[in-house]
């Protein structure tokens, strides 16, 4: 059955992805199974794996959920007015990771597939995912590393997908409401179902499978750098930018909450400290300027 090949990937990329950086952390991941109770909005069943108070990571949270519903939220069918009111059924892994050390970017990946069951006729199959990256300091070398990969892993695809998962990426992880984006960038693709389904999942296991090598060596070459007061306020005023997102621009989080999902395992993308002043701007020439003048702005770093 198609779903259950997905179910089995997806299960299988949670537990490499959280035996890796548990094992880079030195304490492993707790798991926390859970089962939707009987009456709920969804039924279903799912893995939050999360490590909290880590030598490396503040808090890095990776779930894995199945659900179905009886009806599509209306995040899902803002472009398919033809599906309102069909049933559906939603899996994927879902990650945030929150390093300590402000010089070690926080980054995101998600992987899904949305299958919307209409009373009749055929699924009506969605894949989307991708992953980005927030850093709090700027270093062209982690830039280029996390954009080769993304690159990299949809190349046999075609080359128009990077550009266009990339180009979508900086549209879609951007504040709008301050004008600025959330970090680098990556690569970002939703509802995509392209030459079938097995096409469509491959392309999602290839973004997947290439997590780990895009963002494991970025973490450990800063991992372990000195720093100070001054950049863990820095941290902490730019993790208040991606609560921001979360909350006020994300559909993954819209669809999660407006479907009647799990809570804790929707917000454990939440850092666990952030802060916000009221028109703060970074010294001139300093290295927190730096990454507004330089990195956030859109830019091909490839």
């Amino acid at each position: 059955m198609r779903r259950t090949q997905v179910r089995e990937y997806l299960w299988d990329l949670q537990q490499r992805i959280t035996d890796t950086f548990g094992a880079l952390d030195g304490q492993p991941f707790r798991a926390d199974l859970w089962q939707k109770e009987a009456g709920e909005p969804l039924q279903g069943s799912g893995r939050t794996m999360i490590l909290e108070g880590g030598q490396v990571f503040e808090r890095a949270g990776c779930a894995f959920s199945q659900v179905t519903g009886p009806r599509l939220p209306p995040s899902a069918t803002q472009h398919r007015p033809d599906l309102v009111g069909a049933g559906f059924e939603a899996m994927g892994v879902s990650l945030v990771f929150h390093p300590r050390n402000p010089y070690a970017p926080t980054v995101h990946m998600n992987v899904r597939m949305l299958a919307a069951l209409p009373p009749q006729g055929e699924p009506v199959y969605w894949f989307g995912g991708g992953m980005d990256l927030t850093p709090y300091y700027g270093f062209d070398e982690d830039a280029v590393h996390f954009h080769a990969t993304c690159r990299d892993a949809l190349a046999a695809f075609g080359d128009d997908k990077y550009p266009r998962f990339k180009a979508w990426c900086d549209d879609y992880f951007f504040l709008k409401h301050r004008n600025e984006a959330r970090g680098i960038g990556g690569i970002f693709f939703d509802d995509y179902f392209e030459q079938g389904f097995e096409s469509s999942f491959v392309l999602m296991r290839s973004v997947g499978d290439a997590f780990i090598p895009a963002y494991r060596p970025i973490l450990e070459r800063r991992k372990d750098l000195p720093y100070g007061e001054r950049e863990r306020a820095w941290q902490l005023l730019r993790r208040g930018r991606y609560v921001e997102f979360n909350l006020v621009w994300d559909r993954g989080t819209h669809f999660g909450l407006q479907s009647g999902g799990r809570t804790e395992s929707i917000l454990m993308s939440m850092p666990p400290h952030a802060s916000w002043a009221y028109q703060q701007q970074p010294e001139a020439g300093s290295r927190e300027e730096e990454l507004l003048r330089r990195f956030l702005p859109r830019k091909d770093w490839l």
